[in-house]
């Protein structure tokens, strides 16, 4: 694995192009304050860094009444805190406190494997910094009572019981997946209430600015660094002509991770437009969300929405406990519009296989490993921003998956942007039905000697050994073992129509302190195929071989023994 240390790279413009198109087991007996507005959990974990402690930290921000009637869980924040074991106890000693944003479909679980690397790298370095996955106030509608209860019994047929067969678990039953009808509260959840939100936690945890000015680096993945940039130039008490509480006096640095930090609405080159958008605008986007015309939350009738996410972690979680078995998931899931769709689009070979419905992933014998890979792999999933490099198939005849676009797209004129979104690397997909067990060839075993080396119709190999980074085992913890998820299951939609309205002169007075996204140094770490513009500068690192979800869940070592560099860098950064 090589990688190149190189000014800030330009918006990250082509997933909200895309946008726009379209378990955890806990230890009890929890840490609480006499007032109970702050509880922390340790959570047990299977990940072989045992050097890192982990805990799930809730703290009670009640929303304002404007928000209108929600939840009583949503009246609380939480971020999963990773630190060293023998680091101190008290976060406000740490050497450093690294606050991370999610991207969009995002949750904190999702950072597991980017903080476990950091944190060991740090220390490595005679450092003890900390690492909080920060969850959005969206995260609070999920329930992960099935995960858990399949997780504990490592048997993933218990979660799908809880979710699609009505079982009662922990003497609760799972009240189906929100409709647009009940998270209208969610249309008062966007760019500002989510700033807001961090910087209220921020306060709570860590109280006196000097400290967090010390000590705190924000920063977050794809999304997260646009939300990093908003609040780095909002001014939370209002009041324009004090600056010690602007957003950018709570960090001493930023991160990106795969993105930029930057605020303002994106266009397809990445630059933030000069000319402000119309007053109608807003008002148009108000009425829409308020009517319900607009959904409030991101979400299509079949493979993005909050079933599809949460069948995510289901898929990791029997990926946990049973990688090598064959996988019937897809066989015990009751069927349904989203599921059957869903895997229609995922696992048709080309257009004639998704007209005819045939044959589909039912017909085909799997590891659970490999129905993992197959969802997420950036050779088999479609969609850039849910794409990791975590091997290839294995074990029968590999074809060409030519849908729901062609391989050779980049090729196409014209749909080159599309090609970024939709990754750059050729899909394939097992091409005998009722044959043979398809297992998974994780990441360190491409390229081996007993690779068979699967080419493409073009003769080319469909991946090497350098192309492949993040370890299918630990991918498949990461989606299941955290109290919060790796997913996030009710994006709003008022965080994307917030961010491209932002110029509009009604909105968002406090975004005020342009200065504050140059005030502080920045690091840009990116992944060398992801989805944003890759421009080599001070404090850029390009990860070579990456996807966008890599700089995440990339291995601590890498193929060749080479350490991760996105952690390795991070850590330097943190540590200077």
């Amino acid at each position: 694995m090589s990688w190149t240390r190189h000014v800030p790279v330009r918006g990250p413009a082509l997933l909200y192009a895309g946008l726009l198109v379209l378990a955890s087991v806990v230890v009890p007996q929890p840490a609480a304050r006499a007032d109970d507005s702050r509880v922390e959990t340790p959570v047990a974990t299977s990940s072989p860094i045992t050097e890192v402690v982990e805990s799930v930290v809730k703290v009670k921000v009640p929303l304002p009444d404007s928000v209108g009637p929600h939840p009583a869980a949503c009246e609380w924040l939480s971020y999963l805190r990773f630190r060293h074991k023998d680091g101190p106890s008290a976060s406000a000693s740490a050497d450093r406190i690294l606050i991370a944003q999610p991207g969009v479909l995002e949750g904190a679980g999702a950072f597991d494997s980017v903080a476990r690397n950091t944190i060991k790298a740090a220390a490595a370095k005679g450092r003890h910094i900390e690492f909080w996955a920060l969850d959005r106030r969206s995260n609070c509608l999920e329930d992960g009572t099935g995960l858990r209860a399949g997780l504990a019994a490592k048997d993933p047929h218990v979660a799908i019981d809880y979710y699609y067969r009505g079982k009662v678990v922990d003497g609760a039953k799972f009240a189906g997946y929100q409709t647009n009808d009940q998270v209208k509260w969610l249309q008062n959840i966007g760019l500002e209430q989510t700033v807001r939100d961090q910087y209220d936690l921020m306060v709570k945890e860590l109280p006196g600015q000097a400290l967090r000015k010390q000590k705190v680096l924000c920063g977050g993945h794809s999304l997260g660094g646009v939300l990093t940039g908003f609040f780095a130039v909002w001014d939370f008490d209002g009041d324009h002509a004090t600056t010690g509480d602007a957003g950018y006096n709570q960090c001493s640095g930023y991160f990106a991770l795969d993105t930029s930090i930057q605020a303002g609405p994106i266009t397809v080159d990445g630059q933030v437009p000069s000319i402000p958008q119309i007053d109608l605008g807003p008002a148009v986007v108000k009425a829409g969300l308020e009517s319900g015309i607009i959904p409030r939350t991101l979400s299509a009738p079949a493979v993005i929405n909050s079933e599809t996410m949460n069948l995510l972690a289901i898929a990791g979680l029997a990926a946990r406990v049973a990688p090598e078995a064959q996988s019937d998931l897809a066989q015990y899931i009751p069927s349904g519009f989203n599921q059957d769709t869903t895997y229609r689009v995922l696992f048709s070979k080309n257009l004639a296989a998704f007209v005819a419905g045939s044959p589909t992933i039912k017909d085909f014998k799997v590891t659970n490993s490999a129905a993992l890979g197959a969802l997420m792999d950036d050779n088999s999933q479609p969609l850039g921003f849910i794409q990791a490099s975590v091997g290839f198939f294995d074990g029968g005849k590999i074809a060409d998956k030519d849908f729901p676009l062609p391989n050779d797209l980049a090729k196409i004129p014209g749909l080159e942007l599309f090609s970024r979104f939709l990754g750059n690397e050729k899909k394939a997909i097992p091409d005998q039905p009722a044959g043979p067990l398809y297992t998974w060839r994780n990441y360190d075993r491409v390229g081996a000697l007993d690779d068979p080396v699967y080419k493409s119709k073009d003769g080319t190999p469909f991946t090497t050994a350098a192309k492949e980074v993040t370890d299918v085992h630990e991918l498949a913890r990461s989606l299941s073992e955290h109290p919060l998820d790796f997913t996030e299951h009710y994006f709003p939609t008022r965080m994307v129509t917030d961010i491209q309205l932002s110029t509009s002169p009604a909105l968002f007075r406090d975004a005020v302190h342009k200065e504050g996204l140059t005030a502080n140094p920045t690091i840009n770490l990116l992944a060398g195929d992801g989805l944003f513009p890759r421009e080599p500068g001070e404090n850029v690192v390009i990860a070579a071989g990456y996807q966008h979800l890599d700089v995440l869940t990339a291995a601590p070592v890498q193929n060749g023994g080479g350490p991760e560099p996105i952690s390795v860098n991070l850590a330097d950064f943190s540590t200077r």
